[in-house]
C-alpha cells in the first residue's frame, strides 16, 4: 500500500512539474551497460511515454560484451556500440558493434563488429551525414574512423590516429588517453577530448587529418572528459573528469574561446570526485553536469548571448557513480545512470527554472552507463 501511494504521488508530482504541451508519441530508451556473470548481458531498453513519465521494460534488446557508450544513426535505423574490452580477436584492442533497430519492438540485430584499433575504446560520435564514425579508444589514446555502409555496416577502420604527449598529472596523465568523440554543429569537423594531454584535438571528417588549428590546449591537470554544443553552435561546454569543473567557450568554426570555469563540487567537499557526463536542455537555457564521488547531477542557468553559466542548483542522483545522464527529447525528464547501484533515477525538469525533482521509483538496471533516445512506432 505504502508503495502504491508512494507512485501515485511522483505520478502526481510529476505530472504537476511537466509543461503544458502536447502529448507526444513514445520514445524508446536504449541502455548500454557493463556486462557481468549473472548480471547485465549487452543493451537493454525501455518503452518512454512522455505525456506521463512512465517506463516500461523491454528487457536485453542486443547481447554484447560491455556495450557501454551508444550512438543511434540520423536516420533512426541502425545503433552502433563501443565494446569497452582490452581484447578483441586475439589482438590488445576493443570493438565497435553495429546494429539494426526495429522501432516498434526495440529489438536490435547485430550486423556486423569490427577492431576499434585500440583498447578500452570509450565514446563514438556519428556525422550529421550518417556516412561516419569516429572511436576515441581511452586505453590506447587513439581514435579510429570508419565509413558506414547503406546497410548499416561498418567497414574497417579507413583512418586511424595514434595520439602523442603527456600533460602535468604523473598517474594519470603520463600518455594520451581519448575519452570522447564529438563532430562540430556544422560536421566538416571531428573533435576528440583527450585526457591525458589536457587538448581537444581537431580532425577533419572524413580522413581524420590534424585541422587548423590542430587542437585546443586546456588548463594543465584538468583532464577534459565529454563536451556539448548548444543547440545554436555558437557555445560549447566540457565537463573535466580530474577537476569535476565544467568549462564554457565561445564557439566559432575551428576555435574555442574560453569564457569561465565552473566547480561541480561544494567548496567544503574532501572526497573523491570525478567529473562524468554533461548535457545541454534542447532549449538551449540549461546546462547538466553529473559528479562521481559527490554523485549528483549540478544545474546551470545559460547566458543566452554571453554563453556564460550560473549554478542553479545540485541535486543527488539517489545512487552511486553517476557515469552517464540523458534528457529525453521533449525536455521534461532526467534520467541518471548510476553505475554502482544498478539503476536508472528519473527526474521532472521544471522548464522555468531547470531544477530536477526526483519523479517515480528507481528503475533496476545492472551497471547502467549511457542512455539514448528515438522515437517508438
Amino acid at each position: 500500500m505504502k508503495l502504491t501511494v508512494k507512485l501515485l504521488a511522483s505520478a502526481a508530482l510529476l505530472a504537476a512539474l511537466l509543461p503544458a504541451q502536447p502529448a507526444k508519441g513514445d520514445i524508446l530508451a536504449f541502455v548500454g551497460t557493463y556486462t557481468k556473470p549473472n548480471q547485465s548481458k549487452g543493451i537493454y531498453a525501455w518503452r518512454l511515454s512522455p505525456a506521463t513519465g512512465k517506463m516500461t521494460p523491454l528487457g536485453l534488446v542486443g547481447e554484447s560484451q560491455s556495450p557501454s557508450f551508444l550512438a543511434i544513426h540520423p536516420n533512426r535505423k541502425f545503433l552502433y556500440a563501443v565494446n569497452e574490452v582490452s581484447t578483441f580477436e586475439g589482438k590488445k584492442a576493443g570493438a565497435v558493434s553495429a546494429f539494426s533497430l526495429d522501432a516498434a519492438t526495440g529489438q536490435l540485430h547485430l550486423l556486423n563488429q569490427v577492431s576499434s584499433q585500440g583498447d578500452g575504446p570509450c565514446h563514438l560520435a556519428i556525422d550529421p551525414t550518417g556516412k561516419w564514425l569516429v572511436v576515441a579508444n581511452y586505453g590506447g589514446g587513439s581514435t579510429a574512423e570508419y565509413p558506414i555502409h547503406a546497410d548499416g555496416t561498418l567497414g574497417d577502420a579507413s583512418t586511424f590516429a595514434q595520439h602523442k604527449g603527456s600533460s602535468v598529472d604523473p598517474q594519470r596523465q603520463k600518455g594520451p588517453h581519448a575519452h570522447d568523440a564529438v563532430y562540430s554543429p556544422d560536421g566538416k569537423t571531428a573533435f576528440v577530448l583527450d585526457l591525458g594531454l589536457d587538448q581537444i584535438l581537431h580532425y577533419t571528417t572524413a580522413g581524420l587529418k590534424p585541422a587548423v588549428p590542430p587542437f585546443t590546449k586546456i588548463t594543465p591537470g584538468s583532464g577534459p572528459r565529454h563536451m556539448v554544443f548548444d543547440p545554436r553552435g555558437h557555445f560549447a561546454y566540457l565537463m573535466t573528469e580530474m577537476t569535476a569543473s565544467v568549462v564554457a567557450f565561445r564557439y566559432s568554426p575551428g576555435k574555442f574561446e574560453e569564457l569561465q570555469t565552473l566547480s561541480t563540487v561544494p567548496a567544503d567537499f574532501q572526497g573523491t570526485r570525478s567529473g562524468a557526463e554533461i548535457a545541454i536542455h534542447p532549449t538551449g537555457k540549461f546546462v547538466y553536469a553529473s559528479t562521481r564521488g559527490v554523485d549528483a547531477i549540478s544545474v546551470f542557468a545559460v547566458d543566452p548571448a554571453k554563453g556564460t553559466l550560473t549554478a542553479v542548483d545540485r541535486t543527488p542522483t539517489q545512487g552511486k557513480t553517476p557515469r552517464s545522464f540523458a534528457i529525453d527529447p521533449t525536455g521534461r525528464c532526467l534520467f541518471a545512470a548510476n553505475q554502482d547501484s544498478d539503476s536508472i533515477v528519473q527526474f521532472a525538469i521544471d522548464p522555468k527554472t531547470g531544477k530536477l525533482t526526483p519523479a517515480g521509483a528507481p528503475i533496476q538496471a545492472f551497471a547502467p552507463v549511457c542512455i539514448v533516445f528515438t522515437p517508438a512506432k
